[in-house]
């Protein structure tokens, strides 16, 4: 039986609302049907991030704060220096990674971090590793100042003042031991609170030697960018019924509520609320319209990470940030805030272009991701590796919500036209196309602002996605070029998400360079997919592409299998296929396929197809080669079925393969275990049905068949199911299985659905008659609580 594991967390889910947002013009999908991102196949699945509850990581943070003093003598710490723990991720097989911030003499020690990657007990022979961020140890010769506290506060406000920041009020300095940069040193860290000359809020820190009086270091706490506004279209928000009014308060995902400041510059501001549940009107003169979007932001962020990496909330702790919408007058900005923990957003020029799009919510709070992670200063590469992983969850998030209003792209901005000429603020493909941002590193990138020393990652990002030259993607053009002029091939943004997400939560320190961060996603690739995987590969090429590192070649080990291309076969007449394979291991091989034409079957020794096919169609085969080792090999081809008969009338015919799945896993190209046998739950006819999701945790099944209905004929989709949920729910919709044909979606069913029993559902797909559709059932389930979406006795007929 497939479990169910735990009970849903929002006890008050029955008193949530959803309320359709009106805004004229513009439409999207709600955010309740929103698409879970895709998740790699990893090689090795241990490595991904294991689903572990709040109580289960503050449990673990516990566990490591026992023991700091034993890992400090184990490290080879010195006598003074002490660990605290900051947080900690455990992989699905047990391995442990715990970071930690670090004391000398009761001092903060600012670039002291480091992560600790401890193998599980079943691995015990294996070593534990390390990620230093500065010195392995700290040591200075007092921690006596001669320099005072209040020249530091002078220096500081100095340094403030220099920037343009308005009134700076000193806050009170502490004394720190600095170890980002060079020898460590004895230093004063002095934060000036202010506002930066746009208006944006100011928290400026200053590192100053307490021996020498030197600056040693400054970066800006509050993390600023731009992003879109009002583009977002109709969409479903998360509010809750408190009385007779209803407010932007969201408790399905760690109560995120959504307050205005009404203008003003400080404060948490009101909670939004309205009479009728349906907010704004898509124009920017409207209040409510930009706590819509910044709400929606939110929530679209929220399920990005959730439902891509795992993680619930900013801090992973199941805990929401909130929202404040309205801040100042005219301010054209939008910025994270870490001791808020809180977004803020501006109304833009005029007052009416709130900055409150997706963009912006994936942007700004993938600032808090970062900061709650590896804490990568906000200065020098550093610097602007924080700003480009903000461009880069930010355009995950943009793709994740699929909205046909702001289709996903690698365009930083490009619905504001802040440039005033309808350009993006910034460009992953090609980054010195913006004017500022630089294209490659080189060795003094770091000294750029921020925002355009990110352009490197942002450009590794892209190539490591998408790969490099011309390219049309959701229709934008890029044409990507690489620093040594070699191409570049990419390895798809799921896969480029899933790595520097693990690079940066588990491999990054606070002060990692450039060259730091290719070795955090290399070694994130090699322990999601191997060091011989062609992801693996791919991030040394995407580096090499930046001018950082040098490129890595897949090493040519395992299974080679000849593709012979398409074949065209007639029903009733006898087919002979010879599938060439090689291996460069020594022993036998051995061979398998899916998708064959009904009729036909591999011989698992000789490889060879052969049989009489049956029916009319096209299908998409797959053969898989497996040597001596396990190493396996694949060739994927069509395969077209014509009918005997000739001339141009249409032929009543049932046209799927497998259609009952009765012959288990073959024809469809389906999910680890979707057809099945299992007796948990029962089948329409026969003993086999396909089962999609049921596992009472974040899950994604699918199954896909490709036919080729022939021209001039009627068809109709018919198949059996069955839907049995754990959610108690009577109004929303947690887990669903959409049906499609091609780019047509036909029919989406969710929990709401649930029935005891076995209905049979009916399509016409006479309009794709002449062409080859893909049917494709896909599954996508929440959390928790399981449902079931359980299909059979299929059939597409002729007519």
């Amino acid at each position: 039986m497939r479990p169910n594991p735990r009970k849903r967390i929002a006890a008050g889910a029955a008193l949530l609302s959803t309320a359709a947002l009106l805004a004229v013009g513009i439409q999207t999908v709600p955010a309740a049907a929103q698409p879970a991102a895709p998740h790699p196949s990893p090689l090795r699945a241990g490595a991904l991030p294991a689903d572990i509850t709040p109580a289960q990581r503050t449990a673990l943070v516990k566990s490591a704060a026992a023991k700091t003093t034993r890992t400090a003598r184990t490290l080879g710490l010195g006598a003074k220096e002490k660990l605290v723990v900051k947080d900690v991720v455990k992989d699905n097989d047990g391995t442990v990674h715990t970071r930690y911030e670090r004391t000398y003499a009761g001092l903060p020690v600012l670039g002291g971090d480091l992560v600790v990657h401890t193998p599980p007990a079943s691995r015990a022979s294996g070593t534990v590793s390390t990620t230093f961020n500065g010195k392995r140890t700290v040591k200075v010769a007092s921690t006596t100042a001669t320099y005072s506290k209040s020249a530091a506060q002078t220096k500081a406000l100095k340094a403030a003042r220099a920037l343009d920041a308005e009134q700076p009020a000193a806050d009170s300095a502490r004394k720190v031991i600095w170890a980002g940069s060079g020898t460590p040193k004895l230093a004063w860290e002095t934060v000036v609170s202010g506002f930066q000359d746009d208006g944006t809020p100011s928290k400026l820190h200053v590192v100053t030697d307490a021996v020498t009086g030197a600056k040693l270091s400054q970066f800006e706490g509050v993390q600023t960018g731009t992003g879109n506004s009002q583009y977002s279209g109709t969409v479903t928000i998360g509010t809750t019924l408190s009385g007779s009014t209803y407010q932007l308060n969201d408790t399905t995902r760690g109560t995120h509520k959504t307050y205005s400041l009404s203008n003003g510059t400080s404060g948490t501001g009101t909670l939004m609320t309205d009479a009728d549940d349906t907010w704004g009107t898509g124009s920017g003169s409207n209040t409510q319209t930009a706590g819509v979007d910044a709400h929606y932001g939110a929530q679209v962020t929220w399920d990005f990470y959730k439902n891509t990496f795992g993680r619930s909330g900013i801090k992973n702790d199941g805990v929401a940030a909130y929202s404040r919408v309205h801040y100042s007058t005219a301010y054209v900005n939008a910025f994270w805030d870490d001791d808020c923990f809180c977004m803020t957003y501006g109304d833009g020029t005029s007052s009416t272009h709130a900055l409150t799009s997706l963009d912006v919510a994936g942007h700004e709070m993938s600032h808090g991701v970062t900061s709650n992670t590896a804490g990568l200063n906000y200065t020098g590469e550093s610097g602007g590796l924080n700003e480009a992983t903000s461009d880069i969850f930010g355009t995950g998030v943009e793709f994740y919500a699929n909205n046909s209003s702001d289709v996903g792209d690698y365009l930083i901005g490009e619905k504001i036209d802040i440039n005033g000429d309808g350009t993006p603020l910034r460009y992953m493909d090609e980054p010195d196309k913006d004017g500022g941002s630089a294209d490659s590193w080189y060795s003094g990138v770091g000294n750029l602002d921020v925002h355009y020393s990110s352009g490197p990652a942002n450009h590794m990002f892209y190539l490591l996605s998408e790969g490099s030259g011309s390219k049309t993607i959701n229709g934008v053009t890029y044409n990507s070029p690489t620093s040594d002029g070699v191409a570049v091939a990419g390895i798809g943004r799921a896969a480029a998400l899933q790595i520097w997400y693990k690079a940066l939560t588990t491999y990054m320190t606070s002060s990692t360079n450039y060259a730091g961060a290719r070795t955090a996603a290399l070694n994130a690739a090699a322990a999601l997919y191997g060091t011989s995987s062609s992801q693996y590969a791919g991030v040394g090429n995407a580096f090499a592409g930046i001018n950082v590192g040098s490129h890595i070649t897949v090493p040519s080990t395992g299974v080679t299998v000849t593709n012979p291309g398409s074949q065209s076969s007639t029903v009733g007449t006898a087919v002979s296929l010879q599938v060439s394979a090689s291996s460069t291991n020594s022993g036998s091989l051995t061979y398998a396929a899916t998708g064959l034409p009904a009729g036909l079957s591999i011989n698992s020794s000789t490889g060879v197809i052969s049989g009489t096919p049956t029916t009319a169609g096209s299908s998409s085969a797959t053969v898989t080669v497996t040597d001596s080792t396990g190493a396996t090999g694949t060739a994927s081809f069509t395969w077209t079925v014509s009918s005997s008969g000739g001339g141009g009338t249409c032929t009543a015919a049932q046209l799927l393969g497998n259609a009952g799945f009765e012959s288990g896993n073959t024809t469809w190209t389906a999910s680890s275990g979707v057809i099945t046998n299992s007796s948990s739950q029962a089948a329409h006819g026969g003993s086999y049905k396909a089962w999609l999701d049921g596992y009472g945790s974040t899950h994604t099944d699918t199954l896909t068949q490709s036919v080729a209905i022939p021209s001039g004929c009627k068809a109709s989709l018919t198949f059996y199911l069955h839907i049995d949920s754990a959610e108690t729910t009577t109004s929303t919709a947690y887990d669903k299985l959409t049906v499609t044909a091609g780019s047509t979606t036909l029919a989406t069913y969710s929990n709401l659905n649930k029935a005891t029993g076995y209905t049979q559902k009916t399509f016409d797909l006479s309009s794709f008659a002449g062409s080859t559709v893909a049917l494709k059932f896909s599954g996508v389930e929440d959390s928790s609580l399981q449902t079931s979406f359980v299909v059979d006795d299929t059939a597409l007929t002729t007519s």
